[in-house]
């Protein structure tokens, strides 16, 4: 009951659902908003100790130059690349809405099958991207710009990072059939767990300290990988990692 009221709530914005600006104007406030409070944080550590200690890299500081060079990045990309495909796509295939809500336990189990799927593809994309130097001079370098991780690096790559990884995203849901409720709530999860890996700080609270038995990288795990480049590929879990022989702990 809870979920029928949500989505018909959401429900009463089809229009704007149906808007070719919504997927843009929808990953990008979500994005911003999961950056905030990193941004804060990064501006105080370099005063509050507090702050400092949970820093990954504590001798590193955050400038503000590198915040919005990051900021511009990810605005061009989402002016210039994304906002043409989302008219393109808005064009030739209109969004369908159902009248009824998912059913709670198949939400959990297609949301879960979504990121499971997405970090086998971008283990596989991002593998290929570094043992493939043409790749990564070409494509993928952009992104490690920055050894210390903060979390405006999340989306701070080129177009065709972009892009690719924000294919896999939006397919994976379609590909399972999900509802559309199912399909926006692993959005949203998804930019949120993409930005907790490169926030560059380590709470008692993160996802890998609550997830069991090490299945989990977090940040700590991908700031090892902008640290040393040539391990922890994958971007949330760490089963591929220990597959391939890839996986890095300090």
């Amino acid at each position: 009951m809870a979920l029928q009221n949500l989505w018909d709530f959401i429900q009463q914005y089809h229009q704007c659902l149906r808007s070719p600006f919504f997927p843009v104007l929808f990953s990008l406030s979500v994005y911003l908003g999961f950056c905030l409070p990193f941004v804060i944080l990064d501006l105080l550590a370099p005063r509050v100790a507090l702050v400092r200690k949970y820093r990954i890299q504590q001798k590193n500081d955050i400038s503000w130059g590198m915040m919005w060079n990051c900021v511009a990045q990810c605005l061009y990309n989402h002016v210039m690349f994304i906002f043409p495909l989302s008219v393109i796509h808005w064009y030739y295939r209109p969004t369908y809405h159902p009248s009824d809500a998912p059913e709670l336990h198949r939400m959990i189990l297609e949301i879960v099958a979504c990121l499971l799927l997405f970090d086998f593809q971008y283990f596989v994309w991002h593998l290929l991207h570094h043992k493939v130097p043409w790749l990564y001079r070409t494509f993928h370098k952009v992104h490690h710009k920055y050894t210390t991780t903060f979390a405006l690096t999340t989306e701070y790559s080129g177009a065709w990072e972009t892009l690719s990884l924000g294919f896999f995203a939006s397919i994976n849901p379609r590909l399972l059939g999900c509802h559309p409720m199912t399909e926006m709530l692993f959005f949203v999860l998804n930019i949120w767990l993409s930005v907790e890996d490169h926030c560059g700080y380590d709470f008692p609270w993160s996802t890998h300290r609550l997830v069991p038995f090490g299945l989990f990288g977090g940040a700590p795990h991908h700031d090892l990988h902008h640290l040393r480049f040539k391990s922890n590929y994958a971007p949330y879990f760490t089963h591929w990692d220990r597959l391939f022989g890839t996986l890095h702990m300090e």
